[in-house]
């Protein structure tokens, strides 16, 4: 990026006396912004994107440190000049630990100004350059990896990989890396739909005879990374964020790392990756077929309202933590979070349930927002691809109440478990199917009579119990979609296929949807 497009944001009480330092930087091509104050300077950041932020570190109402303090807890990344008129040792230690990039000391002349700036920009292209090489080599690197003969932790290893460099990527000027990062990341789907077909139904069988030569599935939660909490006596909030990718995890896990030890764990979603069958799976502990079998009256595949089909969780938890001979002492409270007002009530109760054994949260935020991106213009223009999507996530998180929700749980003794019920994956291809008008609408998978399709673009299931799903009877199947394809049928192709290609969908089988975070936090200092 030349020098000349960058954009500087200018924050101190004496705009006026700034003038000839400003008109001495716009000479120099660059565009300066000057505001009043730390209020108005985070208004502004939020608006428009700066490469760097002059900070004065005296001002009425919230101070340089303040603004400082405010920018990280927001995830607000960009290099921070503090300008100030104190030299003491202890105020550069504090400003220092708040991750400034420079600082100078009043009164500062333009050429001081420019010369700091100018630091900063040169240290971000040398860093932009070492992003780009350190990325060609682990690029080179995957590319040696016989990807083919990957078992299920090589799997977790690269998608870990992959999805930080995600993040990395992020904003970075180099536009054909980003291409390239996408690429790669569509090709290794074509691989992992064969590994899942190859090895989820043994994965399947095993788990109903117990056997545990197999990656942690959804059923695998509770008993996981739940129970052995609560039988060491600890306090547990199981925290379920709906549909929340790798990457998206780790878009947000640095604005938690300052209150909790993390330690990171990956799972594997059960088939088909959608709420009814993933979330149902981990707060019962019972694949699909399992979950019918034994609560035949609470399973409700073939419902047309999205909630009845998950409106038994905490039956379902309650169930299988019996069935674990797991007894809670102090309490179970379960709680499904679809709006910010059910999300700000739960903020006031944290700590009236810090005593309680265990804490079920489901948050739904990230799930509709992926699917109003396909339904709404006005989220599309603001998410058009999954960087942006990440970006409005991250912004949502901060000035949410279950940001607020994980702070006030960084106070508690308790231990937290986050993590998503299923992934999903941005769909650029249709894929023809052929079924009765009794079979599902879901895009990414489908279940119903004598179902058709390419099996090079979906995994078909002829025999739903080696999945572990329900058989109704003869001729039900299952398609599930591979790679970035979704489901569209003969009639009206063009128009379907117009109006969800580059939609968040769910359902089928990609690393997005199945490889996914499974998180444990302590808050930091305590035992």
């Amino acid at each position: 990026m030349n020098d000349i497009s960058r954009k500087i944001l200018w924050a101190d009480d004496e705009v006026d006396l700034l003038r000839p330092h400003i008109r001495f930087l716009e000479q120099k091509g660059y565009i300066v912004t000057p505001v009043p104050n730390g209020e108005d300077a985070l208004a502004e950041l939020a608006r428009e994107r700066y490469d760097v932020l002059l900070l004065d570190e005296m001002m009425p109402g919230l101070g340089g440190l303040e603004t400082l303090a405010r920018i990280k807890s927001q995830g607000l990344e960009l290099p921070v000049i503090l300008i100030t008129k104190s030299e003491e040792e202890t105020l550069m230690d504090e400003a220092i630990g708040k991750r400034i990039t420079d600082y100078l000391i009043k009164p500062v002349n333009p050429s001081q100004v420019f010369l700091a700036c100018k630091r900063v920009f040169d240290s971000q292209r040398i860093q932009d350059g070492q992003r780009a090489r350190d990325y060609v080599g682990e690029m080179q690197r995957w590319q040696t990896m016989d990807i083919k003969r990957l078992d299920w932790q090589g799997w977790v290893d690269l998608a870990v990989d992959v999805a930080r460099w995600d993040v990395g990527l992020d904003g970075a000027p180099e536009s054909g890396l980003q291409q390239a990062h996408l690429d790669f990341r569509r090709s290794l789907n074509i691989d992992f739909g064969r590994f899942i077909e190859d090895r989820y139904p043994g994965w399947v069988s095993r788990a109903a005879k117990g056997a545990g030569d197999r990656p942690t599935l959804s059923t695998d939660i509770v008993a996981r990374a739940v129970v052995p909490h609560l039988q060491a006596g600890r306090n547990v909030s199981l925290v379920v964020i709906d549909c929340m990718r790798l990457d998206q995890w780790f878009t947000l896990e640095p604005l938690l790392s300052d209150w909790f030890d993390i330690d990171r764990d990956y799972y594997c979603s059960i088939l088909p990756t959608a709420t009814p069958y993933s979330r149902n799976a981990i707060f019962s502990g019972l694949l699909p077929a399992q979950l019918k079998a034994q609560h035949p009256d609470k399973w409700a595949e073939n419902s047309n309202d999205e909630r009845t089909k998950n409106r038994f969780e905490r039956e379902f938890l309650e169930a299988q933590l019996e069935r674990l001979q797991v007894r809670l002492m102090k309490g179970l409270k379960y709680i499904k979070v679809h709006d910010n007002e059910e999300a700000a009530n739960v903020r006031r109760q944290v700590h009236s349930m810090a005593n309680l054994s265990l804490v079920a949260m489901v948050f739904n935020f990230l799930d509709i927002l992926a699917h109003g991106r396909s339904e709404s213009e006005l989220v599309q223009e603001l998410a058009p691809d999954e960087a942006a999507f990440r970006a409005v996530m991250k912004a949502w998180f901060t000035h949410s109440p279950l940001y607020e929700v994980f702070q006030a749980l960084s106070q508690t003794d308790g231990v937290v478990v986050v993590t998503t019920d299923h992934g999903a994956v941005l769909g650029r291809r249709a894929a023809l199917v052929h079924g009765n008008r009794d079979t599902s609408t879901n895009l990414r998978y489908k279940f119903g009579l004598n179902l058709n399709t390419d099996p090079k673009q979906a995994i078909i299931i002829r025999k739903p119990m080696e999945y572990q799903l329900p058989d109704d009877g003869v001729n039900k199947n299952y398609v599930l979609a591979r790679e970035d394809y979704y489901f569209v049928y003969p009639t009206r192709f063009h128009e379907f296929e117009g109006r969800y290609r580059g939609s968040l969908q769910h359902g089928g089988v990609s690393v997005e949807e199945m490889i996914l975070p499974l998180m444990t936090l302590r808050p930091k200092g305590r035992a």
